[in-house]
């Protein structure tokens, strides 16, 4: 009769049960619709983002250099 008032439960099952309710839940929240692609001749692709010699960036390294010894 005790059996059925206090069943076993391990803890790795509680644990299971956790995750693939964690995991159902961001596949629920997950956008179902791909995104668009961008078109083939978009000026940004080919564009360089980054410019070692722009005054930003020399400016940084200029400030965080480490001092002479």
């Amino acid at each position: 009769m005790n059996d059925r008032q206090h069943p076993n439960i391990g803890r790795r099952d509680v644990l299971r049960v956790l995750t693939l309710t964690a995991g159902v839940a961001v596949a629920a929240t997950a956008p179902l619709a791909s995104a668009e692609a961008a078109p083939a001749n978009d000026p940004k692709i080919g564009r360089a983002r980054y410019q070692p010699n722009s005054a930003d960036v020399q400016n940084y390294y200029r400030v965080n250099r480490y001092p002479p010894k």
